[in-house]
């Protein structure tokens, strides 16, 4: 399929349009956490619970959705998992007691679960050949893009009240529908004897690249949900006096430079190996993270934020990368589902535990806690993956 045609697919837009409420659910939201903790006299440690409460359905839902879509649909999983996101978020827009916005982000977290691993297993479904790298690029290409967005939008929004963001989540019932209407239930090979694919994937996640890949993952969001999009509008508040849509800005600047570096990975990857990106990635959480909290002026400021949209560009497709080409072909649809849902572990953990920083030493403890998941990072890369390793795959495959 040439890429003209390609971007002529329309399922390819219905796809898109999954990624794009994928990631609403906590980018459009970490703007307005400062103004939501004044507003309802809420704690920072209470205020990391919005996001943590969101996440955490996913730790154990996201696999169980890969292996019912496996068996029932993927659009069955989709639609429902759609609605009770719009719905369960825009309730958040009524509902002000704290008790009942973390309740409601819980169950909008059970409908976000699956759609962040059944979007790119989609494109397996429908895209083969060389369409499928293509389509995945388009796909890695939304989503840097909405990480950009959302933050803007967010603060914009939250500028006029705090609760305004929650609006955002009703783009999903559109979406429902344009995946009802615009994208047939894809034909796939169920797995002939259940119990064997099941002991199979339990054997092959336990490999020592495999489980490096999936620590990595998880010290990735701890980094980035944690010590990045709970702790930094909070950083930039109270050293800069910053508003929501100024924080909003600053956040979106880490997710376009994020964005355009992301469009070099596949010539890096072919240069360095997707290894030696890792590699390079943590070394940058490591610098990024002792040096925020010891800079006094909000444009030298641009400098490491700019730096840490590099790291996540050079990071999330290089585990990705690195990830499908371990997995057996009859198994990565489970790989991509089990990443997620250590992808959601880091995300849960990740304000819980640079939490812990903070609560020893403010925000200078939040950074260099993060600073600490960075050189576990660094060394699990050395340790545990081996590039030599990583080509034979890649050879095999």
């Amino acid at each position: 399929m040439a890429i003209n045609k390609l971007l002529k697919d329309r399922r390819l837009y219905v796809i898109f349009c999954i990624t794009l409420i994928a990631v609403m659910g906590v980018a459009s939201i970490t703007p307005a956490l400062p103004k939501i903790s004044e507003t309802l006299n809420l704690s920072k440690t209470q205020i990391g619970l919005l996001i943590s409460a969101f996440t955490f359905p996913g730790i154990f839902l996201t696999p169980v959705a890969g292996i019912l879509a496996d068996r029932i649909g993927r659009k069955t999983i989709l639609i429902p998992s759609l609605f009770v996101f719009a719905l369960a978020g825009f309730a958040i827009f009524y509902f002000h007691d704290f008790y009942w916005m973390i309740i409601l982000r819980i169950i909008q977290g059970v409908g976000a679960a699956s759609l962040g691993s059944l979007n790119s297993t989609l494109i397996g479904d429908i895209y083969k050949g060389k369409s499928l790298p293509e389509a995945m690029g388009y796909n890695s290409s939304v989503l840097s893009l909405s990480t950009a967005t959302y933050p803007l939008i967010g603060g914009i929004m939250a500028g006029f009240a705090w609760h305004y963001p929650f609006v955002l989540p009703l783009l999903a019932i559109p979406v429902g529908i344009f995946v009802i209407f615009g994208i047939k239930e894809p034909v796939i090979d169920k797995p002939s004897n259940f119990k064997q694919y099941l002991k199979d994937i339990s054997t092959n996640i336990l490999k020592k690249e495999v489980v490096a890949i999936f620590i990595l993952g998880t010290l990735t969001f701890i980094i980035l949900y944690g010590a990045f999009l709970t702790y930094l509008p909070f950083l930039l508040r109270q050293e800069f006096e910053l508003d929501a849509p100024q924080i909003g800005v600053f956040l979106t600047l880490s997710s376009l430079t994020s964005a355009i570096v992301a469009t070099q990975v596949g010539k890096l990857t072919w240069k360095y190996g997707s290894v030696f990106l890792l590699k390079t990635a943590f070394f940058l959480y490591l610098l990024v993270n002792i040096i925020i909290p010891n800079i006094s002026n909000m444009y030298v400021f641009i400098l490491p934020i700019m730096v840490f949209g590099i790291a996540m560009a050079l990071n999330i497709p290089s585990l990705q990368t690195t990830l499908a080409k371990l997995a057996p072909n009859n198994q990565r649809g489970a790989f991509m589902s089990l990443n997620g849902m250590v992808i959601r572990l880091g995300q849960t953990l990740g304000p819980m535990i640079i939490g812990i920083g903070y609560a020893i030493d403010g925000l200078e403890g939040a950074y260099y806690l993060g600073a600490i998941i960075a050189i576990l990072g660094i060394v699990v890369s050395f340790t545990m993956l081996k590039e030599e390793k990583i080509q034979k795959k890649r050879t095999e495959n």
